[in-house]
């Protein structure tokens, strides 16, 4: 049933980002060397991106997802390349059709060389996913403890509710394993503040959904942390 009811969520969440981020303007729409430039950083063929923007090529082209080429960098982990671009003055908060950004994408997918890069480049913390969720909650739900912590040194708000109803600690608890890592994000998260009491849109806790799922190491965090 859960899992029914998140798939109807994330379709719903789809659609409404189409129509809410639209596509690139005019100007921003890839010409052929841009595309290039694009598929390039994808790959992690640096030569080529610096040539064709030595070339003419605009840093802000997008393809035909609406990515600019950091973010096609973002997607393979091409470090050399994001690092080059971000130099380069490309925007880390540039979303696509589907409402990612380098920013978003690095940490939801724990990319955290690049999430460091996004970061000091002046990553927008308030930025939110085509969930309404910001990055610190899909990188709670991975499991990518590193770009949790990453997260928490920041001012992100650490108890953000996403259009799922859910928090950061929420989706640890709801959509991880019970395992190590989603165990150790729970305490992170405690430690850093969050709301152990935010309840979803049923009313179950934190805590609750811990014992429902036989999470006794997280159950033991939130139960210390005053949960109820």
């Amino acid at each position: 049933m859960r899992a029914s009811w998140i798939a109807k969520a994330a379709s719903a969440a789809f659609f409404f980002a189409l129509l809410v981020a639209g596509g690139p303007s005019r100007a921003q729409q890839a010409n052929g060397p841009e595309r290039e430039m694009i598929t390039a950083a994808e790959r992690g063929e640096i030569v080529v991106v610096r040539k064709l923007l030595a070339g003419g090529a605009r840093i802000d082209a997008r393809d035909q997802r609406g990515r600019s080429a950091l973010l096609a960098a973002t997607h393979r982990n091409r470090v050399e390349v994001a690092k080059f671009l971000i130099q380069e003055g490309a925007d880390v908060n540039a979303k696509d059709f589907i409402q990612d950004s380098p920013f978003l994408y690095a940490g939801a997918e724990g990319r955290t060389e690049i999430l460091k890069m996004t970061l000091a480049a002046g990553a927008d913390l308030k930025s939110t996913n085509r969930y309404l969720g910001t990055a610190l909650i899909p990188a709670a739900h991975h499991g990518h403890v590193e770009a949790v912590k990453l997260l928490l040194a920041t001012a992100i708000d650490k108890d953000h509710i996403n259009n799922l109803g859910w928090t950061a600690l929420l989706e640890a608890v709801i959509l991880g394993d019970g395992g190590a890592a989603h165990t150790e994000i729970v305490r992170l998260l405690v430690e850093a503040g969050a709301n152990v009491n935010i309840a979803d849109r049923d009313g179950m806790t934190p805590l609750a959904h811990a014992k429902k799922s036989g999470y006794s190491g997280m159950a033991r965090i939130l139960s210390g942390a005053g949960a109820r």
